[in-house]
């Protein structure tokens, strides 16, 4: 009589390497699935939330944008009131000085961006190049 000496704690019993390796590949792959299932899922769900955050900023900036406007003119209003002058004049002068600050702005801006922004790695990468260029040529002679 042939008896089953396998111990009880070894699932994989004399299946051999190859088995056992192709039982590792299928249980990875099965894990990795459900990891790729679940980060789907929540990014669905973080996605969503993401249009929300944006939503609710870009309708913020639009009445930040507008209680400035708002408070510009008031601000017009009270100036020709207490000047005794048009408020026509005023809002001009507002006007004016707005895009004098606009102006000043968009010269910082410009003069930010003339240089190249990622010298120090530009400069890498020419470096990696030529090393890539002289490795070639070392193995050539």
């Amino acid at each position: 009589m042939v008896v089953d000496r396998r111990p009880e704690g070894n699932p994989a019993g004399r299946a051999g390497l190859l088995n056992n390796v192709l039982a590792l590949a299928g249980t990875l792959a099965v894990f990795f699935e459900t990891r790729a299932a679940l980060i789907a899922k929540e990014s669905r769900s973080a996605f969503a939330r993401l249009i929300v955050v944006a939503a609710c900023l870009g309708a913020a900036a639009l009445v930040f944008v507008l209680g400035y406007v708002f408070l510009i003119a008031a601000a017009v209003v009270a100036l020709a009131h207490l000047a005794n002058i048009s408020w026509i004049w005023t809002a001009l002068e507002a006007a004016l000085l707005h895009f004098v600050l606009a102006m000043v702005l968009l010269l910082i801006a410009r003069n930010r961006m003339t240089g190249p922004m990622f010298r120090a790695s530009a400069e890498e990468l020419k470096k990696d190049s030529e090393w890539l260029k002289n490795l070639g040529n070392q193995k050539n002679s």
